[in-house]
């Protein structure tokens, strides 16, 4: 499993790498990836609403006009699905945090990683989330966690923690119980290693239940 997670992993930085010449700068590979943020958001039909807005519709979003509310100050755009069960991780506390998801690199439009399907299944990523007067820190479990195997990072991507204010983090312990579900699209410098690295944006579609 960890050897096609790698070769997987591997492919999709070396097409990342490639797509950029050897007298591209970063401020060309910053404007790349913007450019394929704004391709996937018309592509989806995403309609971007302010923060303000956001708070006045009680820090949820409409899913029937599949808004995505922008952090300016991170440049991560967040779909709440389904708020879920559970109360947020309260001011110094440290909960053990466990998540599905499914990665898309969007300079490329194709599926990156996930632990929702097939050999990938069995394993679901366990991060340690630490809520500091407001401030959120994560790191994976490297004894489960698909992203460690393929990033070889213990780094929980920033972009990650953007929504932990906003969702419970429950578990389920009733057939009315339901997980916190989230979509993401995360720029570079919030992303991951590699995402950091070759410049590229990422899609992520998040649940989030609490562990023991």
């Amino acid at each position: 499993m960890k050897k096609i997670t790698f070769l997987l992993v591997m492919l999709a930085s070396v097409l990342a790498f490639s797509s950029c010449s050897h007298s591209e700068t970063y401020a060309d590979q910053l404007e790349r990836e913007n450019n394929a943020i704004h391709a996937f958001i018309v592509k989806k039909g995403i309609n971007v609403i302010s923060e303000e807005q956001f708070t006045k519709q009680g820090n949820t979003t409409d899913t029937t006009k599949n808004q995505y509310v922008l952090f300016s100050n991170t440049g991560v755009y967040m779909q709440i699905v389904e708020k879920g069960t559970g109360e947020t991780i309260k001011k110094g506390e440290t909960a053990t945090v466990l998540c599905r998801f499914t990665e898309r690199n969007l300079l490329r439009d194709t599926l990156q990683l996930s632990n929702q399907f097939l050999i990938f299944g069995a394993k679901v990523d366990k991060m340690s989330v630490t809520n500091t007067s407001g401030t959120y820190t994560a790191s994976f479990d490297p004894s489960s966690s698909v992203m460690y195997d393929a990033y070889k990072s213990t780094s929980v991507p920033a972009g990650w923690l953007v929504p932990m204010p906003y969702v419970g983090i429950g578990r389920l312990t009733s057939a009315a119980s339901k997980l916190s579900h989230v979509r993401l699209i995360i720029p570079s410098q919030q992303g991951h290693i590699n995402a950091t690295r070759a410049v590229y944006p990422s899609f992520f579609d998040l649940t989030f239940q609490r562990g023991l």
